[in-house]
């Protein structure tokens, strides 16, 4: 496998222009970055800082620190209903994580499924020595058993999946990721379950797929305090699977990054076993910035809103004409405002664009006024 066949980052082209304007000294409404705009919370910040001074900044285990595997067991058990002990758990950061997973479920050239629209996967499937097969959502971006039977051929190895989902925000419910897992646990297809987005519900419940499994054995489930805790820039989380695919991507771990800073996994031990009323906190506002958003979006005539379960993105359509690409490329040079375009989501996110309210209110209302005002000049044009 050779970089060469890996693409940039679907978002890159968006993020470069964004960051462009900027360096001219233009102001840009930022509906883009999936970040939360919180801080994170100062005990967790302390967390870190006293291991530091405790001299805790040398090498450690490729698996993690014993206290965050520990922490990690807890925190999937109670939270997650998944059987998992401590030979089962290893940190990692999420977006690496999913590259290390298809690395280890596999010695030969294999596909995985992939959804769309869903989150970037199609990259770490390529740079891991896959095939990506893309596999439809339902119109209401929920789960087609039917297609992913007919995406499956005798060389699919790992079905990728995302709830609550990035871009559509829509959380999967029991029955549906209860039948997918009857047919990968029938085929012997591993379930690589992105779960970053966990803690953001909004009126429904999270599922684990690894809670269907006596022991952990087909499913991978891959966790991030980014999201949780307003951790994004300390790169902290975790994989729960099976000991031999926890073993595997540990031997990849000790050739390539040696180990994870022992600071960033201690502040990370203290958060999933201390800080759920921060998550709490920053849940409730992101539910209000939800209602902000769909309200604001039902005042633009020409957008078709989304049901949004989860997350803090927004994925709404607009009429048929011009290309998601082109219309978000055009919305931030005539208004200043950035949102990525759906079609870098899979050719299923076509006449959609992904919006974030992770931002505060003010930024919320802002960058909908200019939208609204855009999509106004459009229709008199």
């Amino acid at each position: 496998m050779f970089l060469q066949e890996v693409t940039e980052s679907p978002s890159l082209e968006m993020i470069n222009l964004v960051l462009k304007k900027m360096s001219m000294g233009e102001d840009v409404i930022s509906l883009a970055i999936g970040e939360p705009s919180f801080d994170t919370p100062r005990e967790i910040i302390e967390a870190a800082s006293r291991s530091m001074l405790a001299g805790e900044t040398h090498y450690v285990s490729s698996y993690g620190i014993p206290d965050v595997r520990k922490a990690i067991m807890a925190k999937v058990r109670k939270k997650n209903g998944i059987k998992a002990e401590i030979e089962n758990t290893i940190f990692s950061t999420t977006k690496l994580a999913i590259y290390a997973s298809l690395l280890s479920i596999s010695d030969r050239r294999y596909e995985a499924l992939v959804p769309d629209p869903g989150y970037f996967y199609r990259e770490p499937v390529t740079l891991a020595g896959g095939t990506p097969v893309s596999y439809r959502l339902t119109e209401e971006f929920g789960l087609d058993i039917d297609e992913i039977r007919r995406k499956t051929t005798p060389e699919t190895k790992a079905i990728l999946l995302n709830s609550p989902s990035n871009p559509t925000g829509r959380v999967f419910g029991r029955k549906e990721l209860s039948e997918l897992y009857d047919f990968c646990h029938e085929r012997g297809i591993y379930i690589i379950s992105d779960e970053a987005y966990e803690d953001l519900t909004y009126g429904v419940d999270h599922v684990s797929p690894g809670s269907f499994e006596p022991v952990p054995e087909l499913v991978v489930s891959l966790y991030s305090l980014s999201k949780s805790y307003s951790m994004t820039g300390w790169r902290a989380g975790y994989i729960v699977a099976d000991a031999k695919v926890v073993g595997l991507v540990n031997k990849f771990f000790e050739n390539t990054l040696s180990c994870f800073p022992s600071f960033i996994q201690r502040a990370s031990a203290y958060a999933l076993e201390n800080c759920d009323d921060s998550i709490r906190k920053f849940r409730d506002e992101l539910s209000v910035r939800r209602d902000l958003m769909q309200k604001r979006i039902g005042e633009v005539d020409a957008l078709t809103g989304n049901k949004i379960e989860g997350t803090f993105y927004a994925f709404p359509s607009f009429p048929r004409g011009e290309s998601s690409r082109e219309m978000t490329k055009r919305l931030l040079r005539d208004k200043g405002v950035a949102v990525l375009p759906g079609s870098s989501f899979g050719m299923a996110g076509e006449n959609r664009f992904r919006m974030s309210f992770s931002s505060s209110r003010e930024v919320i209302e802002k960058g909908m006024d200019a939208i609204q005002s855009f999509f106004k000049k459009q229709e008199s044009v």
